[in-house]
């Protein structure tokens, strides 16, 4: 969420900003908010004075009362009366002008960061890097949905029995494979210094509203019926939030925290073949790094995160790409972010496998983490990022390192799976 403070102070800048994300009547609405923030202010001064008035009219009611002055006291008290009916209108007042300022900025996205390019879809996005394919074009290659059948890896019409599409069932390899690399990516996020966390994979309306999934996301996720509880579309979530409402001693930062966790989204009106075998899921694994980091080395720590990333899927051996999104494209929190998507020969297209984000105090303004620093006390900066989305990633290795009878095991993850190979 904006700061009110911030927006007087930057108004240009972010309306500029919040207009590369295509709100047109940006400045109207920061304008709004100021005016209803000037109001805010004026009714706070005046309730103040009413109940510095009140007070002393109580105060003084006793002390005639105890002089034997009743007549005098029945006039304090009429005052007293007309303070306390004044107090609630005021009040009523003051609190009208919150919610308006509240309501328009909860619905504000964040501002895009100076480097953002503008544009309206994935189409305007910066390509920063991308690897060779080397891809053997005479070699007949198979996409990941006809290679998990034949190798008895994954089932989706198993899962579609229990669930419903985009629930699949891993089997034998395929399952120990999935293992193998949730082990692997939290091994290597814990020699970065990542504390790994195994959060609860459901969470209240506070935390999914702290780090930005309500209002922007709420048709995503899965929500418990009869209940104030939602199925989580990230680790970011409940991994955030255990420093909600909390003030943190700039000497222990960064916090570095991993997580692994199923992920739940709905991925409504999603169809067509891109979103066909592991492309799209409703439930999917993922290892997730989140860091809170103060200001001056947050866009740091932005680069070393997509690094980290990075070097994943290079010890995967996998063909990759580097992307940042254009304002049109980001995320409702993300103030700027990097996608990675790798290569999957069988289907001929690239696949995103990890976003990696800085968010500012966007979602710290909402959940009140905070960065004590000597005397003063300023917001926190967070950033997270898939390391990495499991799904696309499976697809890209079973593509990638496919044979005629066999698929070939990428030597950093053979320690983990215990074989090198999977055959028919």
């Amino acid at each position: 969420m904006l700061e009110t403070k911030s927006i007087r102070k930057n108004i240009d800048l972010y309306s500029n900003g919040l207009l590369k994300r295509g709100l047109s009547d940006s400045k109207e609405k920061l304008n709004k908010i100021i005016h209803h923030d000037d109001n805010r202010k004026l009714y706070k001064a005046q309730l103040d004075k009413i109940l510095t008035e009140y007070n002393q009219a109580s105060k003084k009611i006793g002390e005639k009362i105890q002089s034997g002055k009743m007549e005098e006291a029945e006039i304090m008290k009429k005052k007293s009366q007309k303070l306390k009916i004044l107090r609630k209108k005021t009040s009523e007042k003051l609190k009208n002008e919150e919610a308006i300022i509240y309501e328009i900025l909860t619905n504000l996205p964040n501002v895009p960061d100076e480097i953002v390019p503008s544009g309206n879809n994935e189409d305007d996005n910066d390509i920063i890097f991308e690897s060779k394919k080397n891809v053997n074009a005479n070699k007949k290659l198979y996409p990941h949905w006809n290679l998990v059948k034949s190798f008895n890896l994954i089932n989706f019409e198993k899962g579609n029995k229990i669930t419903g599409a985009g629930f699949p069932v891993y089997i034998d390899k395929g399952a120990k494979l999935q293992r193998a690399l949730i082990n692997f990516f939290i091994d290597q996020a814990i020699k970065k210094g990542y504390q790994e966390i195994q959060p609860p994979i459901l969470v209240n309306e506070t935390s999914a509203f702290g780090t930005g999934q309500l209002p922007d996301k709420e048709g995503q996720m899965y929500k418990v019926e009869n209940e104030n509880l939602y199925m989580i579309p990230t680790a970011e979530v409940p991994i955030t939030n255990l420093y909600r409402n909390e003030i943190l001693n700039n000497s222990l930062l960064p916090i570095k925290n991993v997580a692994y966790t199923p992920c739940f989204r709905k991925e409504a009106g999603s169809w067509g073949s891109h979103v066909r075998g592991l492309n799209r899921l409703h439930q999917f694994d993922k290892v997730e790094i989140v860091q809170i980091q103060n200001k001056d080395n947050s866009s740091k720590t932005l680069d070393e995160m997509c690094d980290h990333v990075e070097h994943l899927i290079k010890l995967l051996k996998l063909p990759y790409r580097k992307i940042l999104l254009c304002a049109g494209d980001l995320g409702f929190s993300a103030s700027i972010t990097y996608d990675f998507e790798v290569y999957a020969p069988g289907q001929k297209k690239w696949l995103e496998c990890s976003s990696v984000s800085n968010f500012k105090t966007y979602q710290t303004n909402r959940m009140n983490i905070k960065i004590r620093t000597n005397k003063e006390k300023n917001l926190a900066h967070t950033l997270n990022g898939s390391a990495l989305a499991l799904p696309r990633i499976v697809a890209a290795i079973l593509e990638n390192n496919q044979e005629n009878n066999e698929i070939k095991i990428p030597d950093i993850l053979q320690p983990y799976t215990g074989f090198n190979k999977i055959t028919r």
